[in-house]
């Protein structure tokens, strides 16, 4: 039984929206104050994603135990310095952002030495192609993982923090926690790397043939796949690209060099040895996702 009585979603969008129609349709007693630009709010209150709408900043963190933003990256990092000095002590203020290097590293540097009892930086492995609370999902979460990273000497399973991982998990959440550079590093990887490459992909089609030539009725299926995420939002790719440079242009060389050793062997056995490798990927068995990451890296 939590304790939590008042929500605040900073960010009524996709992620934000998802997570207050999953608190709803999991019978969340308590308030949720959402906090956007009022066209946005107005979409989220009548899908019913919230409770109150709230366009006032100040207002709309007054008496919520637990905030969550649920903005781009940059945005993250910059509320945690405006709204994170001003917080009552008991207040939790969490967070969804795609990379968490630089986020942790701001909220160490606002809480201090208190940041452990004040911040949970989170991500949840969980999205689509459209933004916008239209697409908002109350299922979103369902099976997903939400990976957090914790704040030295944290224990994310403890106080406040484990109040708001119940909820979490009650909205169909497989929880994971790691350090925040793995976090990025990984994250480059698995999420960062296949929407660059969808992106590359598309853009380069329509370099070749033109936007109005039909090639998704063409390709079929697998054309779908592989460009569906291609039609993400600019907005939201730009502050991860820039909050996780390194690990991304590591990945991006790697797999350009892969391309290479491709395009230099299609005469080639090599050809078959990459396609042996790649049929690997999937033979590993499914794992339990709970505190396994660090394993993996």
């Amino acid at each position: 039984m939590t304790s939590l009585r008042q929500i605040t979603i900073i960010g009524t969008g996709l992620i934000g929206g998802s997570f207050g129609l999953a608190l709803k349709k999991h019978n969340f007693a308590g308030r949720i104050v959402g906090c956007d630009r009022a066209p946005v709010l107005e979409r989220a209150h009548k899908k019913g994603a919230i409770d109150v709408a709230e366009s006032n900043l100040s207002a709309a963190i007054r008496n919520s135990q637990v905030i969550v933003l649920a903005t781009p990256v940059g945005t993250i990092i910059d509320l945690i310095e405006r709204i994170g000095p001003v917080l009552a002590p008991e207040t939790l203020l969490t967070d969804v952002g795609s990379t968490k290097a630089q986020v942790v590293a701001r909220a160490r540097q606002v809480f201090g030495s208190n940041g452990a009892q004040r911040f949970l930086a989170g991500h949840p492995m969980a999205g689509k192609e459209q933004a916008g609370v239209e697409s908002a999902d109350p299922d979103l979460f369902a099976g997903a993982a939400w990976l957090f990273t914790p704040l030295p000497g944290q224990n994310v399973f403890a106080g406040r923090a484990a109040e708001f991982l119940d909820l979490v998990e009650i909205c169909g959440a497989r929880i994971a926690t790691m350090d925040a550079s793995e976090h990025d590093k990984l994250c480059a990887w698995i999420s960062h790397l296949p929407q660059m490459i969808s992106t590359a992909l598309a853009a380069a089609l329509v370099d070749e043939f033109g936007e109005d030539v039909p090639l998704l009725e063409t390709g079929g299926r697998a054309l779908r796949e592989m460009t569906r995420i291609s039609a993400s939002p600019y907005s939201m790719w730009r502050d991860i690209a820039i909050t996780n440079k390194e690990n991304l242009r590591e990945a991006l060389l790697r797999m350009e060099q892969s391309l290479s050793h491709l395009r230099e062997n299609l005469g080639s056995r090599e050809l078959e040895k990459e396609f042996e490798r790649a049929h690997r990927f999937k033979k590993n068995p499914p794992r339990k996702v709970k505190n396994s990451l660090k394993e993996v890296l």
